[in-house]
């Protein structure tokens, strides 16, 4: 195994072993396409079969869909509804392994409220769910990882959830499910993969992809967008896995078969945890969508909706009557109405919603309910569909098909015993907490924040703040981050950007009023001085940021998808990816 970290040097020494491998006898045994949570995984999954793998991302880690879900981790209650126990019992495994042995310091328990409206039927109707979900849940091995199922009268109910109205419900039944930073965890498999020698280099987008002579897709042509060169990498499998551009990912490969897939898009919004009182999170039925009331360390998010997208699909954004529709659901049920004067921040991602069959020409399939994995031509694997819960599923299934049966079964799956970076030697972090608290003051928040974040790894947080006792202390105009976490970003997590840092490997963008914008100097100059920026790339940092900042603000203004898609592409990005579709 070698370092886990994420750097500038790093970025380069991938790309440099991708151009190294059209040499004779170089080629990667797989160049993974999209650095989601299903591309990290599928990273990591190779290379701990002892793979040479690389894994590219045009973007920034995890900046597409799998760091604007609603950070949850569960089972797939709804599916209950369509008599899916194989799809339920496999979420509740993958949730249950993450909250107990893969990621214990991402994965937190939390629990849920489902109000009755109905005293009799609706009880025994939504109790029999909950207990079946419970039953699914306890046939692993070991001991189980959350609390079974309680029921509530109205009484409980309130005194669980004070601001619920007492005429919504005439009680609920609690359950238990998880909650996790979507990006953060993308993050964390990433490093993971790397221990294990994964090559990876984000901000590299694949503009073709290359065929030998018999046709196979054998590689791919690349651009670094960070310095505009374009160079060439081999591999014996090229596998994608780009969520919401699958369709334009196998197009690279001139040709027309694949799979299927549309965009829907699903908004949050964000408000202080002091505006609602409650403890546990809420699941509610409306006529469009099941909305969620989920509790996120100071505040509530809220969430979500389920509507098709058909504007550019990089920067989707919430429209006014988006938002509207959320805080209407929400005050159905709550004593004190919320409104827009109490929403701290807003985000929009985009679903992959995979659509029946395949495209003309793809070869082969393997179809589950929730994901598909395809090759549309030989040496191109396409996977596509699926949640975040089951991304390591995902991973191994689409490396086993990559492989063929023969192949997989010689070279199995071993991630259901890797623990990502930051789980090994959690329990020996928490008993040093006390003497690291002692040596830089801070309270329990603060190292609770850091444990969920970093778990072990906080110990290199406090080397930071060691070296140079400024960082251990607060940011100035966002202190639930320290100013040592903005440096450990850049120096193991892999940040270029200030956007980088600001909506990924921390959230200030939505816990922060106005996109955290009053943080933006003291960020911007730690970044200056970590990463070497000039005054002028400093200065163009933040002007990119401001930008962005106010376009989304006024498409949340804009009463549909159309008008607020083009009020959005009014602000350019950090580094903007090469449009394919203009050049066909």
């Amino acid at each position: 195994m070698t370092d886990s970290i994420l750097t500038v040097a790093t970025r380069e020494s991938a790309i440099g072993r991708l151009t190294a491998s059209v040499r004779p006898g170089e080629a990667l045994d797989i160049l993974v396409i999209g650095g989601g949570v299903t591309g990290a995984g599928i990273a990591l999954d190779a290379a701990s079969r002892g793979m040479s793998v690389a894994v590219v991302e045009a973007q920034d880690w995890s900046a597409g869909t799998s760091s604007r879900s609603s950070k949850l981790v569960h089972g797939g209650l709804r599916y209950l509804q369509m008599l899916d126990f194989k799809l339920v019992l496999e979420a509740l495994k993958e949730r249950d392994l993450l909250l107990t042995a893969v990621a214990p310091h991402l994965v937190h328990p939390l629990p849920f409220l489902y109000p009755l409206r109905h005293r009799v039927w609706e009880r025994a109707f939504v109790g029999a769910g909950i207990l079946l979900y419970d039953l699914l849940a306890s046939i692993r091995r070991g001991k189980r990882a959350l609390p079974f199922h309680r029921h509530l009268s109205r009484r409980g109910l309130t005194a669980a959830f004070p601001d619920f109205a007492q005429d919504a419900a005439v009680g609920a039944v609690e359950y238990w499910d998880a909650n996790v930073d979507d990006s953060r965890f993308v993050l964390t498999v990433l490093r993971t993969a790397a221990s294990y020698g994964v090559h990876a280099a984000s901000r590299t987008q694949v503009v073709e992809l290359t065929k030998n002579t018999a046709g196979a897709v054998d590689g791919a042509v690349l651009m670094d967008l960070e310095t505009g060169t374009r160079f060439t990498a081999k591999a014996r499998t090229v596998i994608s896995s780009t969520g919401v551009w699958t369709e334009q990912s196998q197009a690279l490969a001139h040709d027309n078969g694949g799979l299927r897939v549309l965009a829907s898009k699903g908004i949050h919004i964000v408000v202080p945890r002091d505006r609602i009182k409650g403890t546990p999170g809420l699941i509610l039925q409306t006529s469009k969508s099941v909305l969620f009331v989920i509790p996120w360390s100071r505040y509530w998010v809220i969430g979500t909706t389920d509507t098709p997208w058909h504007e550019e699909l990089m920067n989707p954004v919430a429209t006014a009557a988006d938002i509207d529709y959320v805080i209407a659901e929400a005050n159905k049920v709550l004593v004190h109405p919320i409104g827009h004067a109490d929403i701290v921040g807003t985000w929009a991602g985009l679903r992959p919603l995979l659509q029946p069959g395949t495209k003309d020409g793809t070869q082969s399939a393997k179809v589950s309910r929730e994901h598909t994995v395809a090759s549309p031509v030989p040496g191109l694997v396409a996977i596509a569909g699926g949640k975040f819960t089951t991304y390591r599923i995902m991973a191994r299934d689409a490396v086993d098909f990559a492989l063929g049966k023969a192949g997989a079964a010689k070279r199995p799956s071993v991630t259901i015993s890797i623990p990502l970076v930051g789980a090994d030697g959690l329990a020996a972090a928490r008993a040093e907490l006390a003497s690291i608290v002692d040596g830089f003051g801070w309270d329990g928040a603060t190292t609770d924040h850091l444990l969920h974040r970093y778990g072990a790894n906080i110990r290199e947080i406090a080397d930071i703040a060691t070296a140079e006792p400024g960082m251990a202390k607060p940011l100035e105009h966002a202190p639930a981050y320290l100013r040592a976490e903005i440096v450990y970003a850049i120096t193991h997590e892999g940040a270029l950007h200030l956007d980088d840092l600001m909506m990924r490997r921390t959230r200030m963008v939505y816990e922060y009023l106005n996109e955290a914008m009053a943080a933006l100097p003291e960020v911007s100059a730690i970044a200056q001085a970590t990463l070497g920026w000039s005054d002028k790339q400093a200065a163009h940092e933040v002007a990119v940021y401001r930008q962005r900042a106010a376009a989304d603000a006024d498409a949340a203004r804009q009463p549909d998808d159309v008008d607020a898609a083009r009020a959005r592409e009014k602000a350019g990005d950090i580094v903007p990816m090469i449009d394919l579709a203009s050049r066909e």
